[in-house]
């Protein structure tokens, strides 16, 4: 018969399925082109006749074997089902080596340290050790990859994160204390500041680098020039969509005085009392004022302030951190700035466009959250 494939006689049904099989587009791609073929070969009047596989291949996108090897699936199954599915393996399984007893030997094995000379495990280090503990005589680093991903295990990964002491009472005193500032209601007579700080090295080119152009990207040189460092002050309201930064050479006691002094005269001068959020930084106390100015002016300073602590190994409750990350991956990140007056110049653009574009944050973690979401952190009252 050659090329001649003879025309199927499909019922209703079986052409509703087929054309819901190809229009749905969920299903396996090799499942939709044996369907195509289906319906490619059905009788145009219901009668007998015969199609080209060249051409059928063609208008499916598949060779004229396949179209053979479909029409003789249809004969040999008797459903347009059996046809579109795929060939069941026949021969039973090969019975894998990582039996239970043995996969739970290499989780735990993953999860402890790895040997010495080695930053974390990788799945051909857990095959051989797996070999060389004798939990196998033999296994390949995918049969580990497979038993890691049943467990959900990601030796290659980690992530930095603030770990608190559970049970810490000082801890959730300071967790809480901070969160009850932060429902307060917006009062411009009583404005919440968070604040923070971030170090930042200086960096210069050793040579000009390459502008990005079409087809190619920006090039920069491997090699830098370290010209020291500085520490960026970040003041931000959130309620009032407001933020200062500034860049100074360092980030001592006097530093820090003369930013909450900028602060009080310059940024709220006609507050009542400046709601101020930090982290416990040892120069971040009213003692880091009488360090720069006389006891009067230390002390008119420190009247202006109601100050609240986050907790030790909490910094993530300070709304400042959100604003360091977006000036970090906004500003700064992946560049080189040389010098302080150019970090300054840098973030001040950025400062005034946030400020313009009038971002704030939207803070919803409450202590009723705390309370359930974190409760192993609460001691427990008997």
């Amino acid at each position: 018969m050659g090329d001649k494939i003879p025309a199927i006689i499909f019922t209703e049904d079986e052409i509703r399925y087929l054309n819901g099989f190809v229009n749905r587009g969920s299903h396996n791609a090799s499942e939709v082109k044996r369907a195509r073929v289906l319906l490619g070969l059905a009788s145009k009047d219901g009668g007998a006749g015969f199609f080209s596989a060249r051409e059928i291949g063609i208008r499916c996108g598949v060779c004229g074997a396949t179209v053979e090897n479909v029409s003789d699936r249809y004969g040999e199954r008797g459903s347009v089902e059996g046809a579109i599915q795929p060939k069941r393996r026949t021969a039973p399984p090969i019975e894998s080596k990582m039996t239970g007893d043995v996969e739970a030997r290499v989780i735990a094995l993953a999860c402890q340290d790895p040997p010495e000379g080695y930053a974390r495990w990788t799945v051909r280090l857990l095959a051989d050790k797996t070999v060389e503990l004798g939990y196998l005589e033999s296994v390949s680093h995918m049969t580990i990859c497979r038993a890691l991903g049943r467990n959900d295990l990601k030796p290659h990964r980690s992530s930095y994160w603030c770990i608190p002491k559970e049970r810490s009472s000082a801890f959730v005193a300071s967790m809480e204390d901070v969160l009850e500032v932060y429902a307060r209601p917006y009062d411009p007579k009583r404005p919440m500041v968070c604040m923070d700080e971030k170090p930042l090295q200086l960096l210069g080119h050793a040579r000009k680098g390459y502008r990005m152009k079409p087809g190619s990207e920006e090039k920069i040189d491997s090699e830098y020039v370290r010209h020291g460092t500085c520490s960026i002050f970040m003041f931000v309201e959130p309620l009032g969509c407001r933020r200062y930064v500034d860049a100074q050479d360092h980030r001592t006691k006097v530093d820090w005085a003369r930013q909450i002094k900028r602060l009080c005269d310059e940024d709220y001068p006609d507050a009542e009392k400046i709601v101020l959020v930090m982290d416990n930084l040892n120069t971040h106390t009213v003692s880091s004022l009488y360090e720069a100015y006389q006891p009067a002016e230390a002390l008119r300073l420190a009247r202006r302030l109601e100050l609240h602590f986050t907790p030790k190994h909490g910094s993530w409750l300070n709304m400042a951190e959100c604003e360091l990350s977006a000036l970090t991956a906004q500003c700064i990140a992946k560049r080189r700035l040389p010098d302080l007056a150019t970090v300054r110049n840098e973030t001040k653009a950025w400062n005034r466009s946030r400020d313009a574009s009038q971002r704030g944050i939207d803070w919803q973690f409450t202590a009723a959250d705390a309370r359930t979401k974190l409760k192993r952190l609460y001691p427990v009252v008997v």
